[in-house]
């Protein structure tokens, strides 16, 4: 094992390089960039519709002469003054060994437009992600794991019908979509308005009492979380039913009960740790798809400031230390998270050897 965890950790940083690689390649190619963004502001171009400035690159591109399209009527020295600010200045080679440099210092630089270093930015934002994909994975073990078991023990009855409806809605239904209907009926004044619009916090959060803000937290993120849930139990509860079903119907079962020993003994006592290894071993797993895919919509649906709203907004404004900052750490925590949950499955299920692989 000892020698499996080293070669994984190994595997971490050139992983991080051939992704850093890639994507530093894929942006050379992009349309548009920050000096592009500049210009556009400094000529009056409504660059605040971002989606038009990104459905016109090919007025911001550079042209044969190195010249910008876009800074035509631009002084010659306010593109070199951009150039030099942003290190397009120094050619690509130098650029992107600096990059790797300096990120593997944990050094990501300062924002194009904040003022404030991207690792600042990072732990500012860190929190809201973390508390989204933490609560919204506890809430779906709770929920999936008992709902799983009785849809075992219930297998082909009304109840397994009916809620296999929900489990069925729950993988159907797009998480972004269901956030929009949440605040169209719920946040957004049109119908009911039971629920804060945007935000973790009350603007008087620092005024109130204990139990209060406790209060005033839980309002805020309801509905982020709740559509969050919503997308995630369908599987955990399929995953669940089929590994309960799976142990029922083993022979040690038939003997527990030959034995006369109580279903809730054979259930609790014997089934529930066999049936349980996989579920619980696939926790990282799950924080991950919270943290990387949830989470990334609903912080840019509720406008809550977490690391999917922080990136979402760099790539519209071309704030590439941003989005490299902030896609390195997605990066580095998925491969730890990862690398976590491998180790759960030898831990709960002593019959995985990864030494053989």
């Amino acid at each position: 094992m000892q020698k499996y965890i080293l070669q994984r950790l190994l595997l971490i940083p050139l992983t991080l390089l051939g992704i850093l690689t890639v994507n530093f390649c894929i942006i050379q190619l992009a349309p548009g960039g920050p000096v592009e963004y500049v210009l556009a502001k400094y000529q009056g171009m409504n660059v605040d519709s971002k989606a038009q400035f990104s459905a016109t690159p090919s007025a911001m591109q550079k042209s044969k002469n190195n010249a910008y399209q876009g800074a035509r009527g631009v002084p010659e020295d306010l593109v070199k003054d951009l150039e030099k600010q942003f290190g397009f200045d120094k050619p690509l080679p130098q650029r992107f060994l600096k990059m790797v440099k300096d990120y593997a210092l944990f050094d990501f630089g300062k924002s194009y437009y904040q003022d404030k270093t991207v690792g600042a930015l990072i732990l500012e934002r860190m929190p809201v992600s973390v508390s989204l994909g933490l609560w919204s994975t506890l809430l779906i073990y709770l929920i999936a794991i008992p709902l799983g078991i009785k849809k075992a023990l219930k297998d082909g009855s009304r109840f397994d019908v009916l809620t296999s409806f929900a489990v069925i809605f729950g993988s159907a239904v797009p998480v972004f979509l269901l956030a929009v209907f949440l605040i169209v009926f719920f946040a957004g004044g049109v119908y009911f308005q039971w629920f804060p619009l945007r935000g973790l916090t009350s603007d008087n959060f620092a005024d109130l009492s204990l139990m209060h803000k406790i209060g005033d937290y839980f309002h805020h993120i309801a509905l982020p979380v709740f559509s969050m849930t919503v997308g995630g139990f369908a599987t955990l509860t399929m995953l669940t039913k089929n590994s309960f079903s799976d142990e029922l119907n083993k022979p040690y079962v038939l003997t527990a009960r030959a034995k006369g020993l109580s279903e809730n003994r054979i259930l609790y006592g014997h089934v529930f740790r066999n049936a349980m290894m996989i579920v619980i071993a696939g926790f990282p797993s799950l924080l991950i798809k919270m943290l990387f895919t949830g989470a990334l919509l609903i912080e840019v649906v509720f406008s809550l400031n977490g690391l999917g709203l922080l990136g979402y907004d760099a790539i519209m404004t071309r704030d590439y230390p941003v989005i490299f900052g902030t896609l390195y750490i997605f990066a580095l925590i998925g491969l730890v998270l990862k690398l976590v949950s491998d180790l759960t499955y030898a831990l709960v299920d002593p019959r995985v050897n990864f030494e053989k692989i």
